[in-house]
């Protein structure tokens, strides 16, 4: 089992394959393990709701050769302070809600920009509409729609330590490495099995522990 991330280690959240399979099965999800670089798209959110941090995970789970492989980057989940705080949408900053999303992403182009994976499928939002740096979550309304929450990377040269305009609610990777990675494995994927990734998004307390 590999364990990838170029980015600062966060002693909060330390994920191993089996842990991660063992949740997603016994919440429902579909867990891909069918074939060669069939990828599992975990994110992994923190408990801290005022972070402006890459605190947050994102996993990426398959077989090779009956062989688990497991890498887990820096990202994260949330949306910077400054979006908090400047609403793009008039409703309120998008903050994803824990769930699978099947389909969610395809590879394309972030902004017109570089490759990344973009939203084609249909993804739930809380509008967090209160312009302060604290994600608000509970009691928020919510949305399901199209809303570019893509997978890219923040900065292309090193490590990105605090998140501001890097998210408006995209999934985001701290380390442009660890995004190249990333996009290697799901070129592989795609030539496998479709240009198509599910999606899901956990907190931090669904992972089991034994």
């Amino acid at each position: 089992m590999n364990s990838g991330g170029n980015g600062t280690v966060q002693e909060n959240i330390r994920v191993r394959f089996g842990q991660l399979q063992t949740t997603m099965i016994a919440k429902g999800y579909a867990w891909f393990d069918n074939g060669d670089y069939n990828l599992n798209l975990v994110g992994i959110r923190t408990r801290d709701n005022r972070a402006n941090t890459f605190n947050d995970r994102l996993a990426v789970a398959f077989r090779t050769v009956e062989r688990p492989h497991l890498f887990v980057f820096d990202c994260t989940t949330d949306p910077g302070v400054y979006w908090r705080e400047q609403p793009i949408n008039l409703e309120g900053t998008a903050i994803v809600k824990p769930g699978q999303y099947r389909g969610l992403w395809q590879l394309g182009k972030h902004q017109g920009k570089y490759d990344a994976l973009v939203q084609r499928g249909l993804v739930t939002v809380y509008r967090d509409n209160n312009k302060d740096a604290v994600l608000d979550m509970l009691y928020m309304p919510e949305e399901r729609g199209h809303f570019g929450i893509n997978c890219h990377r923040a900065s292309a040269e090193g490590t990105s330590s605090t998140v501001n305009r890097w998210s408006a609610g995209c999934q985001v990777l701290a380390n442009p490495d660890d995004f190249a990675l990333l996009m290697a494995l799901c070129r592989k994927a795609a030539a496998l099995y479709g240009n198509s990734f599910t999606y899901t998004l956990l907190d931090e307390g669904d992972l089991w522990t034994p």
